[in-house]
């Protein structure tokens, strides 16, 4: 089977190619014979009813320095691709949902992964709000009574933007912390849209395990373990990634979870788990392939693949 497979991301210039996802992806696409082109998020357009990017032939090696080759510019009609990768990182912002109601309009003719109109409609923090028996305490709201209430119950808080990502404006208000009020007054200012408050988990010391479910099903897991003095244990603001297995209640919220992924088309999703609790449901633009396949000798890319491939040959039957 080859096919034509054009990705949807950021530049690849700048691409950490022993970190980013994206890129093994498309290293597991070039290895089955697939036709592979390039585009970012602002090259598509839509006309007369016509989905175009002006998209690149991508050529992919894993040389630091010298990991890409593109070709020229070219339009290319997403109607006749087979399968689309959206793959650019967030904000989940309004240029975000606008690319996803432009693919709306090739899907499932051409395979969109993941599937825009999900993507559309389970926004990271509020799409795991579905399954509230899994999450920690959780409040989202502007409301300051409200808010306040909840501290006096929970007294340890996390306070972080809705649609933020990457662990950015994530702040941990202590008992004994007085810039609550502060902090509400910038998020007001700085947002529209309500505050996510959520009890703190002091299991979060020992990691925040992020697990890839491939069509709903668990596939691996990594570990990452804040710095010292840091609340946040994302990767790029110096969060160590440890290899690890996934516990019985971990598998447990996967198996809760995943029925409503696979009805919901979501191939590929990233979910973080801090001790007993859900915390994000990833669908936009998932990582942590590279790190789980190092530590597990394994290789979630081709996973990806096997299931994108028998999603095409279903849809052309």
């Amino acid at each position: 089977m080859s096919l034509l497979v054009a990705i949807q991301m950021d530049p690849i210039e700048s691409i950490d190619i022993d970190g980013d996802s994206t890129f093994v992806l498309a290293l597991e696409a070039q290895h089955r014979g697939h036709q592979i082109y390039h585009y970012l998020p602002q090259d598509m357009i839509l006309n007369h009813g016509r989905v175009l990017a002006h998209a690149r032939p991508l050529e992919l090696r894993r040389v630091k320095g010298d990991h890409y080759t593109m070709g020229d510019k070219q339009w290319i009609d997403l109607a006749l691709a087979d399968v689309v990768l959206m793959r650019q990182d967030p904000p989940f912002d309004m240029a975000y949902i606008t690319a996803t109601h432009l693919l709306e309009h090739i899907h499932p003719k051409t395979l969109v992964v993941n599937d825009p109109v999900q993507v559309r409609n389970a926004p990271e923090k509020l799409f795991v709000t579905h399954f509230p028996e899994l999450m920690p305490p959780t409040l989202i709201t502007s409301n300051w009574e409200q808010i306040k209430a909840f501290r006096e119950e929970h007294k340890d808080i996390i306070v972080k933007p809705l649609f933020g990502n990457g662990g950015a404006g994530v702040f941990h208000i202590k008992p004994e912390d007085e810039n609550l009020n502060a902090l509400i007054e910038l998020f007001t200012q700085l947002y529209r849209e309500p505050a996510i408050i959520q009890a703190y988990v002091p299991a979060v010391r020992g990691g925040d395990k992020r697990i890839i479910l491939v069509d709903g099903e668990p596939v691996g897991g990594v570990n990452r373990v804040p710095a010292p003095g840091e609340a946040r244990s994302n990767m790029h603001v110096g969060g160590k990634p440890l290899k690890t297995e996934l516990t019985e209640r971990e598998r447990e919220i996967c198996a809760a979870i995943g029925p409503a992924l696979r009805d919901r088309g979501m191939i590929f999703v990233g979910i973080d788990v801090i001790g007993d609790y859900l915390t994000e449901i990833n669908v936009t633009s998932p990582t942590g392939i590279q790190e789980i396949n190092r530590f597990d000798d394994i290789k979630i890319e081709a996973m990806i693949w096997d299931c994108i491939q028998d999603r095409v040959s279903t849809t052309a039957e």
